[in-house]
């Protein structure tokens, strides 16, 4: 899914505007990128983690549901 289509649903799920949801996923994805240079896990509840490897492999990891 690209930005766009992610922000269209934001905004239906959340009434935001679109350019509101756009600038908001801007500021997640921003702070997931700070967090890994940071060499910091970035993690997002009910969803997963990113990690960065030694190497500087971006890894995600998905949460596991309480069924698994």
């Amino acid at each position: 899914m690209k930005k766009p289509e992610l922000a269209k649903r934001l905004a239906r799920q959340s009434n935001f505007t679109v350019g509101e949801a756009a600038d908001r996923l801007d500021r997640i994805v921003s702070e997931i990128v700070r967090k890994l240079k940071q060499g910091e896990a970035a993690r997002l509840p009910g969803v997963g983690a990113f990690t960065r490897s030694r190497g500087g492999q971006v890894n995600f990891e998905p949460e596991r549901s309480r069924r698994d």
